[in-house]
């Protein structure tokens, strides 16, 4: 099979490549010769071009797409998440069905149903929020909503939603939680004991496979999870464990720190600065919310099932730390 990978050189894109590439002839779309060197060292054939200007002749010949590019800051102008995340997935779509390509697999997130104010074991029946807090997650949801909507005989699209993805060369969850250790600026939210659900990279990855087998409806959203909920103070505290970051134990309630990153941001933007806020809307709202979701369907229709249990995944960590 070739396969056509995009977000390639980034986190889960990369672990998507070494995973196919000695199976598959994976392409692997490259902005940068700094991108293309990262792609071909994953195992990919690199393939010149952006979201902005993916065609048709990027994919002639390709039996599948792997769309894992987003614009996943934790800030930013609403306008650069609707770039990328909304048209830069109708472009990859838009390429993909007019090269005849046969699958398309979306990385979605379970964001994409994050209304804000918490949620336990929702699974894939639950509707799009009518209103979303982040500019990820409604962006995002436009996205897979045009993805599925974009099934036709011939043309099988599926999109995995993912939580809290982490693992080896992990760029958000980890980076984000030592950028604000570093700064001063972290602290726990309501003591850290909402519930959420993870997702280590390599389960995600064997979700990945199991879809690009074949397994599976079309125009289908899975969630995909590790084994077991857990607090927010579990999950980020064992990460922190695993590459000896020491993190302080003060909390506030969920609400003020909302508050406050909605003005810390509102400041930012006022003042035109382009570095990152030490505390935003994102992080307060993933750290004040329970998320929690059900993998049945992903189970049951994928034929899927978690290869990496978070023990050992934490191990890994540590070992690449």
């Amino acid at each position: 099979m070739k396969v056509f990978v995009t977000g390639g050189s980034g986190f889960v894109g990369g672990h998507v490549i070494e995973a196919l590439s000695p199976q598959h002839t994976v392409l692997a779309l490259a902005r940068s010769e700094k991108s293309a060197a990262v792609v071909r060292g994953f195992g990919a054939d690199p393939v010149s071009g952006s979201l902005e200007e993916v065609d048709a002749a990027m994919l002639q010949g390709v039996d599948a797409v792997v769309h894992v590019a987003a614009y996943v800051e934790e800030s930013g102008p609403y306008a650069a998440f609707w770039e990328a995340n909304v048209e830069g997935t109708q472009r990859v779509l838009d390429a993909a069905r007019a090269a005849g390509v046969g699958t398309f697999v979306h990385i979605s997130t379970n964001g994409t149903v994050l209304d804000g104010r918490g949620q336990r074991d929702v699974d894939e029946d639950a509707p799009y929020p009518d209103h979303q807090p982040l500019a990820y997650c409604s962006t995002k949801a436009e996205a897979e909503r045009r993805v599925l909507a974009a099934a036709t005989e011939g043309f099988r699209t599926v999109a995995l939603r993912p939580c809290f993805v982490w693992g080896p060369r992990d760029n958000t969850v980890l980076p984000a939680v030592q950028r604000m250790a570093k700064s001063g600026g972290f602290l726990w939210v309501d003591g850290g004991e909402h519930l959420v659900s993870t997702t280590h990279v390599s389960n995600l990855v064997e979700a990945v496979k199991r879809a690009l087998d074949g397994a599976g409806g079309s125009g289908r959203a899975y969630f995909v999870a590790d084994d077991g909920d857990l607090t927010l103070r579990e999950f980020i505290g064992g990460l922190a464990r695993a590459v000896e970051l020491d993190l302080p134990q003060r909390s506030l309630p969920g609400g003020l720190v909302r508050g406050i990153a909605w003005s810390v941001e509102g400041v930012w933007s006022v003042l035109g600065l382009r570095s990152t806020p030490p505390l935003t809307s994102m992080a307060a709202v993933l750290m004040s919310s329970d998320m929690t979701v059900k993998t049945a369907r992903a189970r049951d229709e994928l034929g899927w099932a978690p290869v990496v249990d978070r023990a050992r995944g934490l191990r890994e960590l540590a070992a690449s730390a």
